[in-house]
């Protein structure tokens, strides 16, 4: 979140961030909708974000788009196996998240 900020386009309107904490929360949320983006960590556990990305995409039929956190960017292949729309390895480099969030915004 910080590395996004709350206006990180001036054609963008500003973000609003819902921050959850556990795998079933992100699944009813995105099922829920008004989810724009989900950024998931990749490296979470116990359930990892490339695997609930994944679960997302085959499970909602109108899946918003994913931007994975991975643990390298070795991992790529793991964020295009998910069907993530978007790959940001760690450590954060903001100006990398930022293109790849405003990205998928602007082109929604």
């Amino acid at each position: 979140m910080l590395a996004l900020g709350r206006k990180p386009r001036p054609d963008l309107p500003e973000l609003d961030f819902f921050e959850v904490a556990t795998a079933p929360v992100v699944i009813e949320q995105m099922d829920a909708g008004g989810i724009d983006l989900a950024v998931l960590d990749g490296e979470s556990a116990p359930a990892g974000g490339l695997g609930i990305a994944k679960q997302l995409k085959d499970e909602i039929d109108e899946c918003p788009p994913v931007v994975v956190l991975t643990g390298r960017p070795d991992d790529a292949w793991l964020a295009n196996w998910s069907r993530a729309e978007a790959a940001v390895s760690h450590p954060i480099d903001p100006m990398q998240l930022t293109h790849a969030v405003t990205s998928i915004l602007l082109a929604r």
